[in-house]
């Protein structure tokens, strides 16, 4: 008796433990955002000024955005409906037992039956190869988020990176109009110049400082708008470094390679991956077409101790349901993914060559800018010599000056719209970027 007792808890703990427990997980309460680059990377130097490239900005991105971490959550719950479309169906077991309550029998009788739903094994494949497809999907899906990530990242410290640079033009450019029109303000006042002398001025400093106002204002964005896809506090500084390190690149190679495009873009090869599982989804909703079989044996004893046993089956009459509604939403399903599938290739051919056309223009147009710019250098340098000699007016100096900053300008504005243009363009096309392993079974599917 002491060992019956024993096994029967042992027994119990043992079923016990194959079965899933409750662990409650509360929800945060405060925002979960670092005060700083050192609190992501673990690295003291980068939080006291140590600069960050353009790669090392997206190594963060990747690892940090909280939207990709949310994201990627949706990989598990992919597995488990994966795991769930593998198990096979439970079969039934049925029982009862019926006191004697009146009558001429003289026992208790009873049955016990054991029964299996066969169309759940007819759909068994169909089901698995779409779950398996729908975990894929997923996978792609989240490499795609990557990739608009990874490639917001590289455009916002390129931005930053640029606009900073930039803004010393901006700033001198103000500070040279500023302290001509304080000259003129003073000999205003002085009554020997008159208020339609200083009119021009009075716009032009205006017009700088709106400039210079506008470049801070998008400068100051551009960094909140970091802060946040690195996870970073909006006050907390991403110190970067002063050039942009972006992959190689070769529009000759990526014009050429549009021809794979589908092959290796995420997103394609999500759309690829939802359309073979809805196509295993409509083999599912034809084979339930057929009716509802359950196969069984069973065994049952009466009153009087007569013992009956074999086996039973139970067939659904597919007198007025065939599935038919199932069948023609999985066929209208299929025939959605296979448009969105042709339409977004479309449109993922034609975005790369657009913006491959308009990064050849901007480049015709750099260097142009390039060209006309040391013409505007020597000006501005002889008629800062020639105003120091009193051989030049300061209207004229200043206007030839500002010629300078103005062209210069004009070169690091163009130079920022190529820079934002090949980076939109490496982005949809993978350079540098995770990339979808995807198996041979599924590289035919959606073609």
């Amino acid at each position: 008796m002491k060992t019956k007792k024993g096994v029967r808890p042992l027994l119990a703990m043992t079923l016990l433990a194959g079965c899933a427990h409750y662990t409650p997980l509360p929800l945060v309460r405060d925002a979960p955002l670092a005060p700083s680059v050192s609190a992501l990377t673990g690295d003291p130097a980068h939080g006291v000024g140590g600069p960050l490239s353009v790669a090392d900005v997206v190594t963060l991105a990747l690892a940090n955005n909280p939207d990709l971490r949310a994201t990627r959550l949706k990989r598990g719950i992919a597995a488990g409906q994966a795991t769930q479309a593998a198990i096979i169906a439970n079969p039934s077991l049925s029982g009862a037992f019926l006191p004697l309550l009146s009558g001429a029998g003289t026992v208790p009788a009873w049955n016990l039956g054991l029964a299996q739903d066969i169309k759940s094994l007819i759909t068994y494949r169909a089901r698995r190869r779409a779950a398996d497809a729908s975990t894929r999907q997923v996978a792609a899906d989240l490499v795609w988020q990557e990739w608009q990530v990874a490639g917001q990242a590289r455009q916002l410290a390129t931005d930053i990176i640029v606009t900073t640079r930039s803004r010393l033009s901006y700033l001198a450019a103000y500070n040279l109009l500023a302290d001509r029109n304080a000259k003129l303000e003073r000999a205003l006042a002085a009554r020997t110049v008159t208020l339609v002398t200083v009119a021009p001025d009075r716009v032009a400093l205006q017009a700088a400082r709106t400039s210079l106002n506008t470049l801070d204002q998008t400068l100051l964005t551009q960094r909140h708008q970091l802060n946040a896809l690195l996870g970073l506090q909006p006050d907390a500084v991403a110190p970067l470094a002063s050039t942009a390190d972006l992959p190689a690149f070769d529009p000759a190679s990526i014009r050429a390679g549009l021809a794979t495009l589908p092959e290796r873009r995420p997103d394609l090869l999500a759309l690829r991956l939802g359309y073979a599982a809805a196509d295993a989804q409509l083999r599912v909703a034809i084979l339930s077409q057929f009716p509802d079989l359950i196969l069984g044996g069973a065994v049952s004893s009466d009153n009087a101790k007569v013992i009956n046993g074999g086996p039973n089956v139970q067939v659904g009459l597919p007198v007025f349901d065939r599935n038919q509604g199932n069948v023609a939403i999985a066929r209208a399903t299929r025939a959605q993914l296979h448009e969105d599938y042709a339409a977004r290739l479309a449109a993922a051919t034609g975005t790369v060559g657009g913006l491959l056309r308009e990064y050849e223009q901007l480049a015709a147009q750099l260097a142009v800018a390039r060209r006309d710019l040391p013409a505007a250098r020597i000006a501005a340098a002889r008629a800062q010599a020639a105003f120091g000699a009193s051989n030049i007016d300061e209207r004229g100096y200043v206007d030839l000056v500002s010629n300078r900053f103005t062209k210069e300008q004009e070169i690091m504005t163009l130079e920022l719209a190529l820079l934002d243009r090949q980076i939109a363009i490496q982005t949809l096309v993978g350079d540098g970027l995770p990339t979808v392993d995807l198996p041979a079974e599924q590289q035919g599917k959606g073609r």
